[in-house]
């Protein structure tokens, strides 16, 4: 007759990265906020294209600096689609003020943002500021922001 034998023990587990594989350059260690500062802030999230286009700002910040190649390298790094990049990058392509304007877009408080990202790109696709700014007001009126 076999005896059963149960082993118990703690496996150190750790996961390991792609060779070849980069990091970016860790930012500014942020400051825990005191009780005043939490009040100031209004509360809810910050609107996923908001985020986006400050994703697409620290992206170029690294295309100039050269911390990255291209794109493809960009890709790989946030582990997306090279499209998803294009996408993100195409942001940059708005006028200025209004990417001043979307990343300070107010905090949803509940539900859904009122704006996505597939609203912005027929904008970015246009070239003269001028009518992309025409455009951005009266999505601006269509979404009631």
């Amino acid at each position: 007759m076999m005896t059963q034998h149960t082993i118990d023990c703690i496996l150190p587990l750790r996961r390991r990265g792609r060779a070849g594989q980069q990091s970016f350059p860790a930012g500014p260690v942020p400051q825990p906020s005191s009780p005043a500062d939490r009040a100031t802030r209004s509360p809810g999230r910050v609107p996923r294209v908001a985020r986006l286009m400050a994703l697409a700002l620290r992206y170029e910040q690294f295309l100039r600096a050269g911390t990255v190649r291209d794109y493809v390298a960009l890709a790989n790094l946030g582990q997306v689609s090279r499209g998803r990049i294009s996408q993100i990058m195409n942001l940059r392509q708005l006028a200025p003020d209004i990417q001043e304007q979307i990343l300070f877009l107010p905090c949803v408080q509940q539900g859904r943002d009122p704006i996505h990202l597939h609203h912005l790109q027929p904008l970015a696709v246009i070239l003269d500021w001028r009518k992309q700014r025409r455009m951005w007001k009266v999505l601006q009126r269509e979404l009631t922001l």
